[in-house]
């Protein structure tokens, strides 16, 4: 959980179509966030899912027609336009959609939509070609100009049996693009190299030596800074995690894989972030077959790997380039050191021992290092929630007046 949606006031606005189901899911997601869910249904809505179900997930009285029972209900709506931090219509269809372009206030949902001021995001779901016809596009850019956020729907196919532009965007992308809407865009003009994951170093085509390392923490850093406007650039080892939106990716194995590729991009980047645990080492022969096991011992040769992050420190000129140092001991020593070493502007420390800060885990227990002898410890935290602490930090140094 990171601490954009926490507490928030989150209004849900749900119209008639066949992807409401899909609203469910996302209200679960907003709800795990930490943000207080309001949800608002069109009549048409609640013929595909009924009010009940958002009922027992946010565990608030649902909002269906302009005219509610009991005190004030009325004009509730209305105080939900006030209270407001961000709206999501998803789905929003042709209907809707047309409505908020016109003006059109009929139901609670519109006429909330007509007197709130905090951001909509209007997910588009419908048909193709009512998606692709010019009323809809029209409706769509005078919204847009109108400053509402539009985040245009998936191709696949539909249930309507077409296929094409028209499904609902999954609710994790809806959830991000809600969170970068509402995340300050300070990195809006940077380039952002990232690396994350491990390497796997082969040594017959079965075998290989590597480390435990998920990825998770560059995974966290990239998606981080996507929401805060950089172009990312994410270097990753081999992880089982999905690419995150808005960030180019680029899958390696090997060390020397992973280097060719980062001194293709590091050139662009004005920020670095070497999170991946690369191998120090590779066997000095990989065998064309795999290895029988024929004696009791076996002799491996390795040879040393290019140290990546070294020679960016020598290349980096005025680029700020962020280390990261998995200790078993001696954090604080080993951290410095490398430091001063790899001529780094900021190294991020932690103990891999215990499972809270182990590789794999969804949290970390982190130190930062800085080039000027100062240091910082964090509590334990998600790696999301540390990926923004980090990201802060680096706003703050490369703002600094020379």
């Amino acid at each position: 959980m990171t601490d954009i949606l926490e507490k928030k006031n989150i209004i849900l606005g749900i119209s008639g179509g066949i992807a409401a189901y899909k609203s469910v899911e996302l209200l679960r997601l907003l709800t795990k966030q930490g943000a207080d869910v309001r949800v608002l249904m069109t009549g048409n809505a609640c013929r595909f899912v009924g009010p009940l179900t958002f009922e027992a997930l946010s565990g608030k009285a649902v909002c269906t027609h302009l005219f509610e029972e009991g005190h004030n209900a009325s004009i509730g709506h209305i105080a939900w336009a006030k209270d407001a931090g961000a709206v999501i219509v998803a789905p929003a269809t042709a209907n809707v959609i047309g409505k908020m372009a016109g003006g059109i206030a009929d139901d609670a949902l519109t006429t909330f939509l007509l007197a709130v001021t905090a951001p909509v995001l209007l997910c588009p779901s419908m048909n193709t070609d009512m998606y692709q016809s010019p009323a809809v596009q029209r409706n769509l850019s005078l919204l847009e100009k109108d400053g509402h956020i539009i985040l245009k729907p998936d191709s696949g196919e539909l249930a309507c049996g077409v296929t094409g532009p028209g499904r609902l965007p999954d609710p994790e992308e809806i959830l991000y693009r809600l969170m970068k809407a509402m995340r300050p865009q300070d990195l809006s003009d940077k380039q952002i190299l990232v690396t994350a994951g491990p390497t796997q170093e082969p040594m017959d085509p079965v075998r290989f030596l590597s480390n435990p390392s998920s990825g998770k923490m560059g995974f966290s850093i990239a998606k981080a800074a996507a929401q805060r406007g950089a172009q990312v650039t994410l270097i990753s080892g081999p992880s089982s995690l999905c690419d995150p939106y808005d960030v180019k990716v680029i899958r390696i194995q090997t060390a020397a894989q992973m280097a060719t590729a980062v001194f293709e991009h590091f050139e662009h980047a004005d920020i670095i972030i070497k999170t991946a645990a690369v191998s120090d080492y590779r066997p000095r022969d990989i065998t064309a077959e795999k290895m029988k096991k024929e004696k009791d011992e076996m002799v491996l040769n390795l040879v040393r790997n290019q140290d990546i992050i070294a020679e960016i420190g020598q290349r980096k000129g005025d680029r700020f380039l962020v280390g990261f140092a998995a200790e078993t001991e001696l954090l604080d020593e080993h951290a410095t050191s490398k430091l001063s070493k790899k001529n780094l502007d900021m190294i991020v420390g932690n103990i891999v021992k215990g499972g809270d800060s182990a590789f794999g885990s969804d949290t970390n227990r982190a130190s930062l290092y800085y080039r000027d002898g100062t240091q910082e410890a964090f509590p334990m935290m998600a790696k999301e929630d540390l990926a923004h602490r980090l990201l802060d930090r680096i706003v703050e140094r490369i703002n600094i007046p020379i």
